[in-house]
């Protein structure tokens, strides 16, 4: 499975798509669009818990290769929110497993902006579906006009609060909940 994500090879029009050069702060720190993903998520201080549990899983060099990656990522609130002890044991060296397949089901390969997700949704007649690097589907459905909801595996809801946000690797979309897979 994380083979599979480091594998994956940038085309011509996903290179071309990732060009954008506006800085989004993110968690109070400017994200860069010529750095990767996790150079630019260590500084967001809304998403330290995120990035405590990409370092536990091993992940952080494969979301350093070229990708292209969209991710949907929570912010501290969301994992906050988790009934009690979630977090504190999914991130257990014996739980590294689960906690891999938490984290890869918030990444999609391909770059996926919002209008990108905007026309898949319209292409699906309201929703449209997401397969995940972990291997399982998410949904997406517009709420609004300019408003996103992803639907997870368990009928939880989460809404993108910040769109678009470009890395030299992808694309990353500040979420308010924890998608979780089947598992």
């Amino acid at each position: 499975m994380i083979a599979a994500i480091a594998g994956t090879s940038v085309n011509a029009q996903t290179k071309k798509s990732m060009t954008p050069t506006a800085t989004v702060v993110v968690g109070g720190e400017a994200m860069f669009p010529k750095k990767n993903i996790v150079e630019n998520a260590v500084n967001s201080k809304d998403h330290t818990t995120l990035v405590a549990a990409v370092k536990a899983a091993d992940l952080v060099a494969t979301l350093q290769t070229a990708g292209p990656f969209t991710v949907f990522a929570p912010v501290n609130d969301a994992f906050e929110n988790l009934p009690a002890g979630t977090v504190e044991t999914i991130l257990k060296p014996e739980n590294k497993a689960t906690l891999v397949a938490v984290l890869t089901y918030h990444v999609i390969s391909g770059t996926y902006d919002f209008n990108a997700l905007k026309e898949l949704i319209k292409k699906g007649n309201g929703t449209g579906k997401l397969k995940t690097v972990q291997g399982e589907e998410l949904w997406v459905m517009m709420n609004g006009e300019h408003n996103i909801q992803i639907k997870d595996a368990k009928g939880n809801v989460a809404n993108i609060s910040t769109y678009d946000v470009y890395q030299s690797n992808g694309v990353i979309h500040v979420i308010d909940k924890v998608l979780m897979p089947s598992m």
